[in-house]
């Protein structure tokens, strides 16, 4: 689970282009964190440990579940790996309202939940949240944040490639 910044000088043999259709089993899962699936040139390792490079389409975020089909045809599932975030939680919709709102005013990536926001852990704005009257609890956990208003995570849904974001 391991990137390097592109250019890639020596691109590995294998290499991810494009997306695949959802549906059957992945031959191979690839878990990155949600840094780290924004980048569509990458040198990236496969769970299996294979070295494969990421030519994808600018622009495109990997969200948990995607397919990729790798230039052998594989199939490969991606996959939000855990990492450092803070879950502000609030029974009262308007303290969580205004927690986004002020989240939101320091464009800070939100995952929105039923009762909760996450965004990567920062203590500054843990303090702010905390101030802001709602429960802040620091924890590994995968991150999908919201894609945002004009967009959505840089590929088409056609041929029945779908997503359940609101895990």
């Amino acid at each position: 689970m391991s990137v390097t910044d592109s250019p890639i000088p020596h691109p590995p043999a294998l290499r991810i282009e494009a997306l695949a259709d959802a549906g059957g089993a992945a031959d191979e899962t690839l878990t990155l964190p949600f840094e780290q699936r924004q980048r569509s040139r990458a040198r990236v390792r496969l769970d299996g440990g294979r070295e494969v490079g990421l030519f994808l389409p600018r622009g495109t975020v990997l969200r948990s579940g995607d397919r990729l089909r790798l230039s052998d045809g594989r199939v490969v599932e991606v996959r939000a790996a855990p990492e450092s975030v803070s879950t502000a939680l609030a029974a009262d919709p308007i303290l969580l309202a205004r927690a986004a709102y002020h989240l939101g005013n320091r464009h800070v990536a939100l995952q929105v939940g039923a009762g909760w926001v996450r965004y990567l852990h920062d203590h500054v704005l843990d303090d702010m949240v905390r101030a802001l009257g709602l429960d802040v609890r620091a924890e590994r956990a995968p991150f999908e944040p919201e894609s945002g208003a004009y967009g959505g995570h840089g590929h088409d849904h056609a041929a029945g490639h779908r997503h359940d974001h609101h895990r």
